[in-house]
């Protein structure tokens, strides 16, 4: 009886702990070469730390400079087939003004973040 309830609250620990950090923020730093329009916000060139949170692919990416959060913006993780060669900002090119951020890929990773809504066609950014 003892062992059974030392047992079955080291597994009910275990799985909140791992129920917790999966729930965890993800950071990582985003260079920018160029202006680009997040959710209505023009980031300048620089160096940003962008942070997501989420539960399954469908997360919120927050764009940072220090401890200030400049944009907010829904977006969804992406499976890659390969990892990524390096650090890239995803833009879509505007007729008119900057570009707009489409999606952030990491060095060495093999997942994505596209922002907008995830949709049936997976395309980012779509006004709905």
């Amino acid at each position: 009886m003892k062992f059974a309830t030392v047992s079955k609250s080291l597994v009910m620990g275990l799985a909140l702990l791992l129920a917790s950090s999966a729930s965890a923020a993800t950071k990582a730093s985003l260079q920018l070469n160029n202006p680009v329009l997040v959710n209505g916000t023009t980031l300048k060139p620089g160096e940003y730390k962008v942070q997501w949170e989420g539960s399954g692919p469908n997360v919120e990416l927050s764009i940072m400079q220090g401890k200030n959060v400049l944009a907010k913006v829904p977006a969804h993780v992406v499976d890659l087939q390969t990892p990524s060669p390096n650090d890239a900002a995803v833009t879509r090119k505007n007729d008119s003004g900057p570009n707009t951020l489409a999606g952030v890929r990491f060095q060495g990773k093999k997942f994505a973040i596209e922002l907008g809504e995830a949709s049936d066609g997976m395309q980012a950014g779509s006004s709905k």
